[in-house]
């Protein structure tokens, strides 16, 4: 009898440690994905950093320019940018190595709707850092740039602006994943569309309060931030009624009565 009650212990330990050792092989893996897109981006830092600071850098004026009040800063700070950009380009690989460890314990409907939405992340979130840079971040300096006291050299330290930017790029990526939160939570059973509907005001108020606590206190800055979410929250809203309908169809339908061998009554 002990040797009948081991054998299932020793199954689930040798299962637990094969998970393990898989799970450290799929983040080596991705380790290795991001020091590999970072060689060669190191060596080009200097020109991304140039890319990065471009609409801050068209703003200034003529005798304006960035400056650097940490000894070492002129040099881990493009490093750093070159980490980040090697850590985007290797998510979509980053994000398989987590997919193919996830995905034997998902249901093949869990599978059918996990990777569309995770694939809808990362074109979000690629859409979102794309208008912070093209759209917002224009828009808001050019605007402090008009602003400034005369007689004022408005300059940055590159250190706060690499992370006013960082902050920027994540407040945006994160803002443009609305409509895969309202898809996931409707699907999920954990609100209705019909619920997402009466809370509309609320999240237009909330959308701004958002806006103002992560971005600049202008008002310009809050409004780009808020009617972004406002938008993608009626998008997600959209779409969910599409992801939904085939699961209320199905639960809806009337199952066929099993044949008895009586005939139904009259």
């Amino acid at each position: 009898m002990s040797g009948e009650s081991s054998a299932p212990e020793s199954t689930q330990e040798e299962s637990f440690f094969s998970h393990l050792i898989e799970l450290r092989t799929r983040l080596i893996r991705a380790f290795l994905a991001i020091i590999l897109c970072f060689i060669p981006l190191a060596f080009y830092s200097r020109e991304l950093y140039t890319v990065l600071a471009h609409p801050l850098l068209a703003v200034l004026p003529s005798d304006g320019k960035m400056i650097a009040t940490d000894i070492v800063g002129v040099f881990l700070v493009p490093m750093k940018i070159s980490l980040a950009l090697a850590f985007l380009i290797a998510l979509p690989y980053v994000l398989y190595q987590i997919w193919a460890f996830v995905a034997p314990g998902l249901y093949r409907h869990e599978k059918r709707l996990a990777l569309p939405l995770v694939i809808s992340s990362m074109f979000l979130l690629i859409i979102g850092m794309a208008f912070a840079y093209f759209v917002f971040f224009p828009m808001v300096f050019a605007f402090m740039s008009r602003i400034a006291p005369e007689g004022v050299a408005w300059m940055t330290d590159i250190e706060k602006y690499f992370s006013f930017v960082v902050t920027m790029f994540i407040a945006f990526g994160v803002t443009f994943q609305v409509p895969v939160i309202v898809i996931m939570c409707v699907k999920a059973g954990v609100v209705e569309i019909k619920k997402l509907r009466e809370v509309r005001p609320y999240i237009i108020v909330g959308s701004f309060v958002v806006g103002g606590i992560f971005t600049p206190p202008d008002i310009i800055s809050q409004f780009m931030m808020a009617i972004p979410l406002c938008l993608l929250y009626e998008a997600g809203i959209l779409l969910a009624q599409f992801v939904a309908r085939p699961a209320a169809s199905t639960e809806e339908t009337p199952r066929a009565p099993e044949d008895s061998g009586q005939p139904p009554n009259p």
